[in-house]
C-alpha cells in the first residue's frame, strides 16, 4: 500500500477532520479488504504528542521558584514600606523611592507569571495523559475489529462469494474500528485544544516579562524596569501600560543601533523628562521608528505635561478596571459593558458620529495611533500639539479617516473596502510602526477561527492590533460588513476595538461561533476575516 503523507504543519482540526471521514469509511466498507486499507491509514495516524512527565516536571521547577519570588516580593516590600530619601538613579533621572515601588510591582508580576506558567504546564500535562489514553483506547477498538474479522486479506475469489457468517463479522468489526477512530478523533481534538490553551497563556506570561524585553545595555537596568512598568493614570494600570511588549524590544534595539551623537540626544531627552509617562512616550515614538529629531520635536510639544494630558492627548484607548465585568446584553445584541473612547468629548468614531461607511480607514487610523504617539498628538493637540478642542479633533480626524479610505481604493461617498486594499493600508500605516507586515487570512468557518486564534492572542500580547472583519446576512439574504480591531487579551477574551467609538470584551467561543454582535449588534454576528502580523 502507498504511504501516506502529511503536512508537518498540518492543523488538529484537520487531522480530526481527516479522522471523521475514516470513520464514516468504515461503516461503508463493501469488503473486509476495504476494510482492512481504513485500518491501515487509522493506525498509521501518529497519537497526540507530548510527554506528560517532562510537561508536570516544568510546571513544578516554575512553581518552585514561585517562592522564592515571593520571598523576594516581601522583601522589597520592606524596603518600599520605610521610605527612602529623594536620591536619582539610573542614567535618566529616576526617583529610588519609585524605582523601588516598580521593582515591587514588578517582582509580583513575576511571582504571578511563574504561577500562571506552572499552571498552564501543569493543566497541558494532564490533558496530554488523558487524550493519549484515549488515543489508546482508539487504537484497542482497532485491534478488536481485527480480531473480530481476522486480519488476513481475502483473495479475488473469496471477496466474490462472502457468506452470511462473514458478512456479520465484518460489519460487527467495522462498528469497533469506526468507534476507535471516533476516541482517536476526540484525542486530537481534546490535546489540540489544550496545545492551544496552553501557547495562549504561555505566551501571556512571556510577553508580560516586560523588563527583559528592553535588551539594550544603553540604559540601567532601574530606567529600562521603570518604562516597563510606566501606566495610564486613568484604568487598571495593567490595562493601559504605556509601551507594549513588542515596543519595549523596539526601542531598546533602536537606541543600540543610534550612533553615539544621537544616543547622547536621546539620553538627554529621557533625563530631562517630568515622568515616568513622559519617558516611555518618548521610547514609543522611538519604536514607532522616528528619528531622533523627531523625537526631540515632540518631546518639545510634550515636556511638563502631567500624565493624566499625556494619556489623554497620545492614548486613544483607555480600559477600564471593570470592562472585563459581564453585565449582559442589550437589546441588539452588544454588551452592556463597553468603555467609550474618547478625546475631550469627542469619539474616537469613525465619519466623526458612527454615520460614514468608514470603518477599515477609522480602524487602521486609531490603531496606528496606539502605537505611534506622534501621529497620535497630530491628530488630537494639532500641528501645536496644544489644542483641547474636540471639534478640531473631529475634523483632523475625519480628514484622516478619509484621506486613508482613498489610499485604500474605499467606495464612493465613503463607504465600504475591499479585502485588498485593507491589506494595502494596513502595511503602509500601522506596519512601519510595529516592525512587520500583515497578511490576510480568510476564517469563514468555525473550525478555521478556532485555528486562528493562537496567532491572534500571540499578537495582541506583543501588542500588535488584528483586523477582524465581521459580517451577517438578513432575512432575504442581503449582507452586511464591518471592520474592527482586536486589541487585548485576558485569558479566554478578547477586548474589541468598534471604530463606532468603543471597546469591550468578547470571549474566544464569542470569536469561534458566531457571537460577535456583542461587540457590535445582532446584524453581525460572524467574523469572516483576520489581517494577521508577520515579523
Amino acid at each position: 500500500m502507498a504511504g501516506v503523507f502529511r503536512r508537518i504543519d498540518e492543523s488538529a482540526t484537520e487531522r480530526a477532520e481527516r479522522l471523521a471521514g475514516l470513520s464514516e469509511r468504515m461503516l461503508k466498507a463493501g469488503s473486509k479488504n476495504d476494510l482492512l486499507d481504513l485500518i491501515d491509514l487509522a493506525f498509521a495516524e501518529p497519537p497526540p504528542e507530548g510527554d506528560p512527565g517532562t510537561l508536570e516536571s516544568l510546571g513544578m521547577r516554575y512553581r518552585d521558584q514561585l517562592d522564592e519570588a515571593m520571598g523576594l516580593h516581601e522583601r522589597v516590600d520592606r524596603v518600599a514600606r520605610k521610605g527612602l530619601p529623594e536620591v536619582w538613579v539610573g542614567d535618566t533621572s529616576v526617583l529610588a523611592q519609585d524605582a523601588v515601588g516598580a521593582v515591587s510591582r514588578a517582582v509580583s508580576d513575576m511571582a504571578e507569571a511563574f504561577e500562571g506558567g506552572s499552571r498552564a504546564l501543569i493543566v497541558l500535562a494532564d490533558a496530554i495523559t488523558e487524550a493519549q489514553s484515549q488515543d489508546s483506547e482508539g487504537r484497542g477498538k482497532l485491534k478488536q475489529a481485527l480480531a473480530q474479522m481476522g486480519s488476513d486479506r481475502e483473495g479475488f475469489f473469496d471477496e466474490m462469494r462472502e457468506n452470511d457468517e462473514e458478512e456479520w463479522d465484518r460489519k460487527n468489526a467495522a462498528h469497533f474500528a469506526s468507534y476507535g477512530v471516533g476516541l482517536m478523533r476526540t484525542a486530537v481534538l481534546a490535546a489540540g485544544e489544550a496545545c492551544r490553551v496552553a501557547a495562549r497563556d504561555l505566551n501571556k506570561w512571556a510577553a508580560e516579562a516586560r523588563t527583559g524585553k528592553m535588551t539594550t545595555d544603553e540604559l540601567s537596568a532601574v530606567d529600562r524596569l521603570m518604562l516597563a512598568d510606566a501606566s495610564g493614570v486613568n484604568g487598571e494600570a495593567e490595562y493601559n501600560e504605556i509601551l507594549t511588549a513588542n515596543e519595549l524590544e523596539r526601542s531598546g534595539r533602536a537606541m543600540e543601533n543610534l550612533p553615539p551623537a544621537d544616543r547622547a540626544r536621546m539620553e538627554l531627552l529621557m533625563a530631562n523628562a517630568s515622568s515616568p509617562q513622559e519617558k516611555a512616550y518618548l521610547m514609543k515614538a522611538l519604536a514607532a521608528g522616528h528619528g531622533v529629531g523627531e523625537v526631540e520635536t515632540f518631546a518639545g510639544k510634550i515636556h511638563g505635561k502631567d500624565p493624566a494630558w499625556l494619556q489623554e492627548h497620545l492614548a486613544p484607548i483607555t480600559t477600564q478596571g471593570d470592562s472585563l465585568d459581564d453585565q449582559g446584553t442589550k437589546y441588539n445584541g452588544s454588551n452592556v459593558n463597553a468603555d467609550r473612547q474618547e478625546f475631550d468629548s469627542q469619539g474616537w468614531t469613525q465619519g466623526g458620529d458612527g454615520q460614514e461607511g468608514t470603518c477599515v480607514a477609522s480602524s487602521t487610523v486609531t490603531a496606528r495611533a496606539m502605537v505611534d504617539p506622534l501621529y497620535a498628538l497630530e491628530l488630537t493637540g494639532g500641528p501645536s500639539g496644544q489644542e483641547d478642542d474636540p471639534e478640531a479633533f473631529r475634523q483632523r480626524l475625519v480628514d484622516e479617516q478619509h484621506r486613508v479610505h482613498e489610499e485604500g481604493g474605499g467606495g464612493a461617498n465613503w463607504e465600504g473596502m475591499g479585502l485588498d486594499g485593507k491589506t494595502e493600508v494596513l502595511n503602509k500605516e500601522v506596519g512601519p510602526d510595529t516592525g512587520g507586515t500583515y497578511e490576510l487570512q480568510e476564517v469563514r468557518t468555525a473550525d478555521a477561527r478556532r485555528d486562528a486564534l493562537p496567532e491572534i492572542e500571540k499578537a495582541v500580547a506583543e501588542g500588535k492590533p488584528v483586523p477582524i472583519g465581521v459580517e451577517g446576512f438578513d432575512e432575504n439574504g442581503k449582507r452586511s460588513g464591518h471592520a474592527m480591531m482586536i486589541i487585548g487579551q485576558e485569558g479566554d477574551m478578547l477586548q474589541i476595538y468598534n471604530p463606532w467609538g468603543t471597546t469591550t470584551w468578547v470571549s474566544e467561543d464569542d470569536f469561534v461561533n458566531g457571537g460577535m454582535a456583542k461587540a457590535s449588534n445582532d446584524g453581525l454576528p460572524n467574523a469572516y476575516a483576520v489581517h494577521l502580523p508577520q515579523d
